[in-house]
Formats: C-alpha cells, sequence, structure tokens
C-alpha cells in the first residue's frame, strides 16, 4: 500500500514538472515569442541572430559635432570586409589579393582559420575600396567604418554610453523595437541627450550561417542600412575641437591628478572646452565623476562675492586700512602689512575679508548669499529649459547647485563667518559657476546661463532645434559693481605682490582671482590637503574667453594650479592665431 502511494505520489510530482516544463515552453515558443519577460525580449529576433554573422559599419547612434562641425566620438576608417566563403572562389580570391597587393596563400590562410568575416584595416587606400567594388562580389565589401575614436577627448564631458536593458526599458517603455542590446547613455550629454541620439537601425553586413559556420542560404550577403535621410541626428556642441585636446594635454603635463579646467567662451556664455581628471577608464566608469559640474570649496575666489557685496553696499572706501598682521580670526599673524581694499584683494587678506563680511551681515544679514546668487554661485549654471517635449531638459549631467550657509545660526558666530567670507566652511561652487561668474563680470554685470550644445542637427545638415541664449531668473549685479570688480581683479594679475602676478607676461591681458581652500584632510605623510584656485578672464579690454583651472587634493607646493592656467592662455593665443 505504501509503496504504492510513493509511486503516486512520484507520478504526480513528475506530472507537475512535466506540465510546468511544457507551459514554460509554450510561453517561450508561443505566446510570449515577440516580448519575453519583463525586458520585453523579442526572442525570434534574437534565435535568429544566433545563426547570423554580421559587420556593423555604424551603429547607427547620433554624434556629438564640435563647434566647426567635425566629430568628436567617432572617425570614419576605410576598411576591406572579406566572408570567409571567398576561400572557395580561387579567381575571385586571386582578384582580391591582387588588389589588397597580398600574397594569396597568405589570404587564403586568414580566411581558412577564421569562421566570421576577416576586416582589413591597413594600407587600405581610396583606390583599394574602389577596386574592391568595382568586382561587384557578394563576399567582398570595401567600405568606411564609423568607429569610437581611441583618443576620445572631453570624455567626462561627452560621457558614454553601456548596455543596460532595465535602463532601458524603464527610460523608454514605449521603445519595444529596441533591442535589450541596445546602448544608451548613462554618463554626461550621451546621457542629456540619450533620446536625440538613440539609433534607429544600424548599417551592416550580413549573412546567415549553420552551425559550423558556413552559409545557410548560398553566399548571399545582404547591406542593411538606414535610408532616412534626417536620421540618425548629430548634437553639434559648442566645443572647440584644438582648445580641447591642448587643454588636456597641458593638465596632463602640467601633473593636475584630480581637479581640471573649463573655459568659456563670453560673449555667448558657452564651453570651449572642458576637461575633468582623473580620466575615465573602462575600469573606473562607475566612479566617474566631472569636477567641473562638483561643488567644492573655492576658497579666496569667494572674496570676489564679498567684495561685490561691499560695493553695493558702499564698504569699498578706498581711504579704509585693514591690519592684514592679522589672521582670520584677529589675531596677530605677522605675515602681511596694513593694507587697503584694493591691496587686501589683490594679495588675498583674510582679515580684510572677515571683517568685511562681519559688517555686512551687521547691515544686511542676507547679503552675501543675495550677492552670490547675482553672480550665479547659487543655482545650477547650465543652460535648462522646455525642448522638443521634454520639460526641464539639463544640458549638464549631474551639475550640482551651490551654497553660502549650511546653518543659518552661523550668521551670528564671528570665527563661522570669517570662514564663509574666504570661501570655506560651508561655501560650495563649481568651477562652472566660477568660470559663469568671471563671464558675468566681464560682461558687465550680464547673467547668462552656459551652453555646452548649440544645435540638434538632422542627418542632411539641417537644425531640427536651437539652443538660444537664456538670462537666468533673479537679479545681477549692477553694471558700476562690475566695472570695480574688472579693476579689482586685474590688479591681482599687476600688483608686484599680487598672487595672479604670474601672468603678467602672457600674450593677453589676464584679470582673475586665485583661492586656496583647507580640505581638513592629510596625504600619507600627514601634510595638509587643499584645494588651489585660479579663476579669470582675458583680454581685459575685450573680454572674450573666462577660464578656471583647479587642483583638488594636493599639498600647497605641489598644486599646479597656476602653471596650468599660464600654459592654457598661451595655447588658446596660439589656436585664436592659427583659426584668423
Amino acid at each position: 500500500m505504501r509503496k504504492k502511494r510513493r509511486i503516486q505520489w512520484t507520478g504526480a510530482i513528475i506530472f507537475i514538472l512535466m506540465l510546468g516544463l511544457l507551459m514554460r515552453l509554450a510561453e517561450i515558443q508561443l505566446f510570449f515569442t515577440e516580448s519575453f519577460s519583463k525586458l520585453d525580449i523579442n526572442l525570434i529576433q534574437e534565435s535568429v541572430k544566433q545563426r547570423t554573422e554580421e559587420v556593423v559599419i555604424s551603429d547607427g547612434r547620433g554624434e556629438f559635432l564640435d563647434r566647426n562641425g567635425q566629430a568628436l566620438l567617432t572617425k570614419e576608417q576605410p576598411a576591406v570586409i572579406l566572408f570567409p566563403f571567398l576561400q572557395y572562389d580561387l579567381p575571385r580570391l586571386q582578384q582580391t589579393a591582387s588588389i589588397l597587393e597580398m600574397e594569396e596563400d597568405e589570404l587564403k590562410k586568414q580566411l581558412t582559420e577564421t569562421k566570421k568575416p576577416l576586416i582589413l584595416k591597413d594600407d587600405i587606400t581610396k583606390k583599394k575600396l574602389k577596386d574592391i567594388n568595382d568586382m561587384k562580389y557578394s563576399g567582398v565589401y570595401g567600405v568606411y567604418m564609423k568607429e569610437k575614436d581611441k583618443k576620445r577627448l572631453a570624455l567626462h564631458t561627452l560621457g558614454f554610453t553601456s548596455e543596460n536593458p532595465e535602463l532601458l526599458r524603464k527610460r523608454y517603455p514605449d521603445k519595444k523595437e529596441l533591442s535589450i542590446r541596445t546602448e544608451i547613455g548613462t554618463f554626461g550629454l550621451e546621457s542629456t541627450f540619450d533620446e536625440f541620439l538613440l539609433p534607429e537601425q544600424d548599417t551592416k553586413l550580413l549573412y546567415h550561417v549553420d552551425g559550423r559556420g558556413n552559409p545557410l542560404f548560398g553566399m548571399d550577403v545582404k547591406y542593411t542600412a538606414e535610408a532616412h535621410s534626417f536620421y540618425p541626428l548629430q548634437v553639434q556642441t559648442t566645443i572647440d575641437e584644438d582648445m580641447q585636446a591642448e587643454m588636456e594635454k597641458v593638465l596632463k603635463e602640467q601633473g593636475v591628478e584630480k581637479g581640471g579646467a573649463v573655459l568659456l567662451d563670453i560673449e555667448s556664455s558657452s564651453v570651449l572646452a572642458m576637461a575633468s581628471t582623473p580620466n575615465v577608464t573602462s575600469k573606473n566608469r562607475h566612479e566617474a565623476r566631472n569636477y567641473m559640474l562638483t561643488a567644492i570649496a573655492p576658497g579666496s575666489v569667494f572674496k570676489t562675492a564679498v567684495l561685490a557685496a561691499a560695493i553695493e553696499k558702499n564698504l569699498d572706501q578706498p581711504q579704509t586700512m585693514y591690519d592684514c598682521r592679522k589672521n582670520l580670526y584677529g589675531e596677530p599673524e605677522g605675515k602681511q602689512a596694513v593694507l587697503n581694499l584694493t591691496d587686501s584683494f589683490s594679495e588675498s587678506c583674510n582679515y580684510t575679508f572677515a571683517t568685511l563680511a562681519e559688517r555686512l551681515i551687521q547691515t544686511d544679514d542676507q547679503i552675501i548669499e543675495k550677492t552670490a546668487a547675482k553672480l550665479g554661485l547659487l543655482d545650477r549654471a547650465g543652460w535648462e529649459g522646455d525642448v522638443y517635449h521634454k520639460q526641464h531638459f539639463k544640458q549638464f549631467d549631474r551639475e550640482e547647485t551651490g551654497s553660502v550657509w549650511g546653518d543659518k545660526r552661523d550668521k551670528h558666530v564671528k570665527k563661522a563667518i570669517a570662514q564663509t567670507a574666504i570661501g570655506q566652511k560651508n561655501v560650495k561652487t563649481t568651477p562652472l559657476q566660477i568660470a559663469n561668474m568671471m563671464a558675468t563680470i566681464a560682461r558687465g554685470g550680464e547673467r547668462k546661463e552656459v551652453k555646452i550644445a548649440e544645435k540638434v542637427l538632422y542627418q542632411n545638415g539641417t537644425t531640427m532645434l536651437s539652443f538660444q541664449n537664456k538670462r537666468p531668473e533673479g537679479g545681477s549685479i549692477d553694471r558700476y559693481t562690475a566695472q570695480k570688480l574688472q579693476k579689482f581683479l586685474r590688479q591681482v594679475v599687476t600688483s608686484d605682490k599680487g598672487t595672479g602676478r604670474r601672468f603678467q607676461d602672457l600674450p593677453y591681458d589676464v584679470a582673475g582671482k586665485s583661492g586656496t581652500a583647507q580640505t581638513g584632510s592629510q596625504d600619507k605623510k600627514g601634510n595638509p590637503l587643499y584645494h588651489k584656485w585660479f579663476a579669470g578672464y582675458f583680454p581685459v579690454e575685450k573680454p572674450k574667453y573666462a577660464l578656471v583651472v583647479v587642483h583638488l587634493d594636493e599639498t600647497s607646493g605641489r598644486a599646479k594650479t597656476n602653471d596650468a592656467f599660464y600654459d592654457i592662455v598661451k595655447k588658446v593665443n596660439e589656436i585664436e592665431k592659427k583659426q584668423t
């Protein structure tokens, strides 16, 4: 009796398992062949791909262009594609080897050793491509393959793509036609402009094979390509490829291991070059961070905002003297002398600005953050607005906002006020915000949002949409304040004791401000680490460029901020001469 029950239970379990297996097979082969699992996988398409050999000539994704219309991420590489079955057609094999100037045996050997299409790129000329295509043989093609440039520029800014099926379906729930293998933008402009750059169709050569890799339907190779003249789209950025390349080169040569630089066109407040270090690799992509969009302590660069507030409150009297022999907290230190406001700014006297900040708060306890906001140091600096059918579109990916006070009670604490006055405590700004502040001052007080994309173009070159220059909401400093700030910033460079005197012999007249912020951390040897800045604009008489360089987490003696700033300005001058 017990044996009979065990047999019955065993049979029932086997029946249930078989039923479950049959139901699973039915799901796969009958019911959900085009939308399997939560990722909506098209099983029919995927099964065909398993029996298909293909060579992707272009993945169909849109492209980023520099301001002159040159591709920034990819390059076209001449190549000859040979399908393995060419080895069986001896006359064609011999003709192909002759055109490619190869030994017939060597070419046949390479074809024999591979089951996949053979791609040859070395020494491929336009004439060889023409002669190959004149053969009109389905197993041999001469093409220009679109490949990612191995020496890519502006990697932190332009960003990168990756396969992420879950994010793909979440971001584009209505685009069921997209394969789960479609790469999408996950960082930088690749992410913010992803919807515009998604591929409509790739360009490729393909043929079907059996389990051994032999042609399944004869030697028929198909060419598939997007026939639409409007797609893929192209995003024309404001980046100058030459300036971007030189900026990255300077940062590397000067040893700026963590930090970066950003260069703006003052008239349009657009990014000409932006670089962040350390560089992004395949191993550290998950840690990628663009420091030019990261809010960090600006140090004495923030004194520019305190000075602007003092000018607007008429506290910039030239006869007022400050005892700069005292430190930030009014204690004797003896490093400097008794200075007026102009010299205090050019020599970056902490005591002067701690004193000014305290007086300002006594007149208006919101004056410092109000002025910082007028200079664009609190809100995001990048272009934002409604575009196409997207609301609140942001050009910059993961751009942070700035801050002045962490706790309003700090406004009543003398030491907290002093630390805030010199850009520490809870003061945080991004290098992009600082660059835009310098551009605002150079323009006479007019604020603008920073652009890095000028327009989106159809494939045929016509414009789909343009990003117009925008003024952000909120007030701005008046022209009188801006003009006085210009004089103070210029004095930083022209003064024999100014912190920017290094730049006196540059081909452009420079105005700007240095900054050093303590991080509270130390290196392995116990040396304190600092964020070192220099921010400015040039030429002074007719301002054209705003530049910020920052070197993060370095000891005071090792920071290469001024050296990098100096070299970048020289490179900009050289490039400008070549381009005019």
